[in-house]
């Protein structure tokens, strides 16, 4: 069995006190009313839970990508709208840290660990989604700067977050890899917002366009080199699944938690519901889901975070069977509740519709299948 060791358990506790206490008491209205989850996200903030995997040298805690999934986990447990915020300042991390120049991640990471703003990840394009190398945001070089000029789509925190790291092409010739990336900061003339999309789930996590109209930046703010962006993005991808496979063991088990107290506690024909085999071994079967999925998202969390030869196809693995078995579980928990599982007096409803966009996010479960069956099969 797979166990945390004494550092990563005091982190868990930590999580789960400051979601419980913090975060849980404002989900429902969140999500109800559509706002953003402020006082949430200034809570994980003052406890240092927003951005747990910078490195020391730049402010943060130096966390591991075990001990994200574990923040990760606890929070989506208690909010998943709160986890996919401060999630995004993991999305704007990575393509730093693996391609930034030292100058680049001493200027921006900073602002991102001492929680003077929220980052965001600005890939996916209204005709370039699962291919991304069909984008058609542009960014031409001008001297010591560059003009970008393109639209974004479906960016979390866009319209809240003060840094965004954004993909554009370069070299049009080059195909995917002409693909470049930049920092832009929110104040950045030229930057415009789309209205808030309307969505199923996370209706507290603002989802925009973000359109560039020829905003011009230095050249510095250029991560890595020219070309490099496309690998910096998959390489991101390749550490970020593992956070949303804990993302949706997190909403699953917050889904179970209900159902179970719910089994004991609904009685008919005079005993609890959970003693009635048709109800406890819907529990059952949806435990052992979520015990699998945990397993994995750890297990891919590791391998990811010691760069290993199987991390694509460990992250994709876990992010594909721990959300199709949130979704699942949640759908499970609802017929648990019956008539009161489909009102929003109870939590899973929310859940069951939260639970839904890790299936879509950072590469459909139909993109994570073809990377497993292409490792597998060895095609390239």
């Amino acid at each position: 069995m797979f166990r945390l060791d004494e550092d990563h358990e005091e982190l868990r506790a930590l999580a789960r006190e400051i979601a419980t206490e913090q975060v849980a008491p404002h989900a429902a209205a969140v999500d109800a009313e559509g706002r953003f989850p402020r006082e949430s996200v200034e809570a994980l903030t003052r406890a240092g839970l927003h951005a747990i995997g910078i490195p020391e040298q730049y402010g943060g805690q130096g966390a591991s990508l075990l001990g994200s999934a574990v923040v990760a986990e606890e929070i989506a447990r208690a909010c998943t709208t709160t986890q996919q915020v401060i999630g995004g300042n993991e999305l704007f991390t990575w393509p730093l840290l693996l391609g930034g120049s030292e100058e680049v991640k001493q200027r921006y990471l900073t602002r991102i660990a001492a929680g003077e703003c929220l980052g965001a990840f600005a890939l996916s394009e209204p005709e370039a989604g699962s291919d991304v190398a069909a984008m058609t945001t542009r960014a031409r070089r001008e001297g010591d700067h560059y003009v970008l000029k393109g639209t974004k789509r479906w960016i979390t925190n866009a319209g809240e977050a003060g840094l965004y790291v954004v993909f554009a092409v370069t070299d049009p010739q080059a195909g995917a890899r002409g693909i470049s990336a930049f920092v832009l900061e929110a104040t950045d003339e030229g930057i415009e917002l789309g209205g808030l999309e309307r969505k199923m789930g996370l209706k507290g996590s603002p989802t925009r366009e973000v359109v560039m109209r020829d905003v011009r930046i230095p050249a510095d703010r250029i991560v890595g080199e020219e070309g490099q962006g496309l690998r910096l993005a998959l390489g991101t991808l390749d550490r970020t699944r593992a956070i949303v496979a804990a993302q949706a063991v997190g909403v699953a088990q917050g889904a179970l938690d209900v159902a179970v107290r719910y089994a004991r506690e609904r009685r008919q024909f005079g005993r609890p519901i959970g003693e009635f085999q048709g109800v406890a071994f819907m529990l059952a079967d949806m435990e052992m889901r979520l015990r699998a999925a945990r397993l994995l998202t750890y297990a891919a969390a590791e391998e990811a975070e010691a760069a290993g030869p199987d991390m694509s196809v460990a992250g994709a693995t876990a992010k594909c069977f721990a959300s199709d078995a949130a979704m699942a579980i949640t759908v499970d928990a609802v017929q648990v509740l019956g008539g009161a599982g489909y009102t929003a007096d109870f939590p899973v409803e929310r859940m069951m519709r939260d639970a839904k966009i890790t299936q879509i996010y950072e590469g459909t479960n139909q993109i994570q299948r073809i990377v497993v069956s292409r490792a597998l099969l060895g095609a390239r």
